[in-house]
């Protein structure tokens, strides 16, 4: 690689990567970073004088975003605060580095990189997750700050240019999807959620997000962890054994059970009300019989799982959109980034041409006993205008702006003291 695209490349950002590409849900869990790990880790960093890093960390990913060369030594030190081994980490982690580093960073905030593609969710795991290292740190570092702003851009601007997260693309998403398409007045229905494990969860998740002010009621075997989901999402529960007497009243049954056989049959709803039953157990918890009754209506996953295909086959189509958005928005981000390095070299300059300035407007009013106001403001347009000269020429020419910066300060730091001495 010549030295032309190294200056072009964002030095020492890396990034460390356990997804479900490489490790199930069980190695991932293993891997997983909580609050409680924060302080911790951000003092070890310190102690190893190693600069800045944060840590994402979600049930389908955990990824450790690094500014420091050193990021096996940062690997190292985040093992050791999870109680892991460095070797079993390094096994299913990725590694990414400078651009490629910082396009993965876009494509993970945008949703491309998510297990269900165009999911949006994690861009706020982004900012929290680094909003609360930043909180334990005393300073801030202005590329992961403008990395982070950029990831937020991005997000943003391929959310409202695209079509790629539309449409019902989780199961449990599919099924409100379904419900808010297939059901009116929802307000006034009453909703049992039988089954709180990960999709019941999700799925009372995305009601209470998209359904204005749902009545819902959850039940499950266990009550200890019905009331803590009830407790989380502060709606009512109710026992296990008044199910049937519930369902008398329920509307909208979800059963998002794990049982090897039906739970839920005809005998379920002998009085005729007109129920909608959503079954999003695999294998089904729910008898097809239960559409014996007139009233009754029967969704289940495949019937589902065919809306979900429509809908990747439309987000698929969005991809390229969405890339393109992150190319333009990573070219301004490089840009960005050479400016600040080149910063120093362009401030030197400027400063330069100012003790200039100053030096012959001090020898102007020596000799005319005054300095026209009009006289400062039109020297201070062409230093401007020429610092933006040379910041053009070095941001265009990054390889060799160290050695026209050296060359220029040379140059205007011995024009003063030349001309002293010439009239002296």
């Amino acid at each position: 690689m010549d030295v032309k695209s190294q200056i072009h490349q964002t030095s020492n950002f890396a990034v460390l990567s356990v997804s479900y590409e490489k490790a199930n849900a069980e190695i991932r869990s293993k891997f997983a970073f909580f609050e409680d790990h924060i302080k911790d880790f951000v003092a070890a960093l310190h102690q190893a004088n190693l600069g800045d890093a944060f840590v994402v960390s979600t049930c389908n990913r955990t990824e450790i975003y690094t500014t420091t060369p050193n990021y096996l030594l940062v690997a190292e030190l985040y093992c050791k605060v999870i109680g892991v081994s460095l070797a079993e980490f390094m096994e299913f982690v990725s590694i990414l580095k400078r651009e490629e580093a910082l396009t993965h960073l876009f494509r993970v905030a945008s949703g491309l990189e998510s297990q269900i593609l165009g999911d949006f969710e994690i861009i706020g795991q982004i900012k929290n997750a680094y909003h609360r290292f930043k909180k334990e740190k005393s300073s801030a570092n202005p590329f992961l700050e403008r990395a982070i702003n950029s990831a937020i851009q991005i997000s943003k601007k391929i959310k409202n240019e695209t079509t790629i997260s539309t449409g019902a693309a989780s199961v449990s998403y599919a099924a409100v999807h379904y419900i808010l398409n297939n059901q009116t007045q929802l307000s006034d229905k009453n909703i049992l959620l039988l089954g709180v494990g990960e999709i019941g969860q999700n799925t009372v998740e995305n009601l209470v997000k998209h359904v204005y002010k749902p009545q819902i009621k959850i039940a499950n075997r266990t009550s200890e962890t019905a009331e803590k989901i009830a407790e989380k999402y502060k709606i009512p529960y109710i026992a296990f054994d008044d199910l049937e007497e519930e369902l008398h009243q329920t509307d909208i049954l979800i059963v998002a059970t794990g049982a090897s056989k039906p739970i839920i049959n005809k005998s379920h709803f002998p009085n005729g009300k007109k129920t909608l039953v959503i079954d999003l157990s695999i294998p089904n918890n729910v008898e097809q019989n239960i559409t014996e009754n007139e009233n009754v209506s029967l969704v289940n996953v495949d019937n589902l799982s065919s809306h979900i295909q429509e809908t990747m086959v439309l987000r698929k189509k969005e991809i390229p959109k969405a890339e393109e958005i992150i190319k333009l928005m990573t070219k301004e981000f490089l840009e960005w980034e050479k400016k600040r390095k080149l910063a120093p070299n362009i401030h030197q300059f400027k400063a330069s041409l100012k003790n200039i300035e100053t030096y012959e407007m001090h020898q102007f009013h020596r000799k005319h006993n005054y300095v026209k106001v009009e006289d400062m403001l039109l020297s201070e347009k062409m230093i401007q205008k020429i610092t933006n000269r040379f910041a053009k020429y070095i941001i265009d020419n990054p390889w060799k702006a160290e050695e026209v910066s050296k060359l220029m300060n040379e140059i205007l730091v011995e024009m003063p003291k030349n001309e002293f001495n010439e009239k002296h």
